[in-house]
């Protein structure tokens, strides 16, 4: 039965907590807006939550909940036209129930099927329909539609006071000393911040291995390099460079990286305006706190950072300028690449299946596979070039520079890569990418970007195990690899190169 509302409602969400809980609210009220735009959407939280969801830029007023009865006579003398529940406790539930609220409607939180998987393990198909989607439920009997299914870039644009700079051109400081990919990741971060301070000179704080990443992109006025891998006492770097970047009297820096070391960095730097994650473990050391929602991609995650300086955060990859060139010669016949390796174990596709889809690539093209991959991989991929043939291998695994990385996936015409750095090197170059994805799912936004990537995964309960993966698989089967077949992984390569070169299969 389909509820029937007067235009522009009042209408009551009630989601108390917990702050990740209440930013996967957003589509609901996207939805609502969009349906009806003069509505007037408030939101029942918990008084810790107010300051940050009174950033969503469709939720008109924010009530934080002060025990049951004062609730109750506040929503009674609000005179709503509808209420949703999304928070399904029996708190919420009695407070539905005894408000004078002619549409009251309820989300189905599956606690049972919840307390079955955690405490004896059974599974349930109950669990595999997403808490959001969930979320999204109650609106059918609004005759709302759908629309907007997820986390959009934009939800939360309002992060606290915009930043009170001295006149005169800005010194900003981007850190970001994670792994290779989170830096490809943070690139079209870079990008938006010099078009929303063209005069400001753009510092880069980053590890020694994936300077070249922020090199190649032309946008930063230099980069200082954190050595805290290789530095013979880890202290002592932490101090030199804190020392190095309060000389530099940057005005503001802007943190990607959730760790306390990067933050305690930048306020030991002496760094006025710190921008970061709200769920940063050291975000009590920030100025300005921007909410951290694992369903959006990374790259419109890092996109949100900008919030307190600008409201469009839209934008792209930026280019990667060319090298000297190519580590190997075009006559090599070489249109496709993998990168079968990865510090995680389980996050490698088992050897065996590699090498039967080098050879089928290598069959359809006539031409050798280029094989990369760091040091530590050249054991792993130098088993995969024994199985798969070295007549069907270039194999530089170990033996390129990051520019050198580049420009051998550059002119490819697919790249096919575990879920690690050399997947987003690919997406970020434009080369259809596709992702194989075990442990690691793409709803934890490290996906590669763009319309013409894929993603091969097995739809499994136990997915995700892990943020980055792990050494063995928690279950004992590995059956979110395992279960990955050659042929599907082909199929979307050749698939992936013809969207995005109008090749058919025979040109891989």
């Amino acid at each position: 039965m389909v509820e029937t509302l007067k235009n522009d409602p009042k209408i009551l969400i009630i989601r108390m907590s917990s702050l990740g809980d209440i930013i996967l609210t957003a589509p609901v009220f996207r939805n609502l807006k969009a349906k009806w735009p003069g509505a007037r959407l408030e939101i029942l939280v918990k008084p810790q939550f107010l300051e940050a969801v009174s950033k969503n830029a469709f939720i008109d007023r924010a009530l934080p909940f002060a025990g049951l009865a004062a609730a109750l006579r506040e929503i009674n003398g609000a005179a709503y036209d509808a209420i949703i529940d999304l928070h399904d406790t029996p708190r919420s539930r009695l407070l539905c129930l005894l408000a004078r609220v002619p549409v009251k409607l309820r989300y189905r939180k599956a606690t049972l099927a919840r307390r079955l998987f955690v405490g004896l393990r059974i599974p349930s198909p109950a669990l595999e329909k997403h808490t959001l989607d969930r979320y999204l439920e109650p609106l059918a009997a609004l005759g709302v539609p759908a629309v907007h299914r997820g986390p959009e870039l934009g939800d939360w644009p309002r992060s606290g006071e915009k930043p009170a700079f001295k006149p005169g051109p800005l010194k900003v400081c981007l850190l970001q000393t994670a792994f290779l990919g989170d830096c490809v990741l943070t690139l079209p971060l870079l990008k938006k911040l010099r078009e929303i301070l063209p005069e400001a000179a753009v510092s880069v704080v980053t590890r020694p291995e994936t300077a070249g990443i922020f090199s190649a992109s032309g946008l930063a006025a230099e980069i200082i390099e954190d050595r805290k891998k290789t530095a013979p006492s880890g202290l002592a770097e932490f101090s030199r460079l804190a020392g190095e970047l309060r000389a530099r009297n940057f005005d503001a820096v802007i943190i990607p990286h959730r760790s306390l070391r990067s933050a305690l960095l930048a306020w030991r730097a002496g760094i006025p305006v710190r921008v970061g994650f709200s769920s940063s473990a050291g975000s009590f050391l920030l100025t300005h706190k921007v909410p951290f929602s694992w369903l959006l991609h990374d790259v419109e995650r890092n996109l949100a950072l900008l919030s307190p300086l600008a409201e469009n955060l839209k934008t792209a990859f930026p280019g990667l300028s060319r090298d000297a060139g190519t580590p190997y010669e075009p006559q090599d016949g070489v249109t496709a690449g993998i990168n079968a390796g990865s510090a995680w174990p389980t996050k490698r596709w088992p050897a065996q299946k590699w090498a039967r889809l080098i050879k089928k690539l290598a069959s359809a093209r006539g031409g050798k596979v280029l094989m990369v991959g760091g040091p530590g991989e050249k054991e792993w991929n130098a088993e995969i070039e024994r199985l798969a043939g070295p007549e069907n291998c270039l194999n530089l695994t170990g033996k390129t520079s990051m520019p050198e990385l580049m420009e051998a996936i550059r002119p490819l015409k697919v790249f096919i890569s575990n879920d690690s750095g050399p997947m987003h090197i690919a997406a970020a170059l434009g080369v259809p990418a596709v992702g194989i994805f075990g442990p690691t799912t793409r709803e934890l936004g490290f996906f590669p970007y763009g319309p013409g990537n894929a993603v091969i995964e097995t739809p499994l309960a136990c997915r995700p195990c892990a943020l980055h993966g792990s050494r063995k698989c928690p279950r004992g089967h590995f059956l979110c690899m395992s279960l990955l077949t050659v042929e599907e992984v082909f199929r979307a390569a050749v698939s992936q190169a013809e969207s995005k070169r109008g090749k058919n299969s025979g040109d891989l």
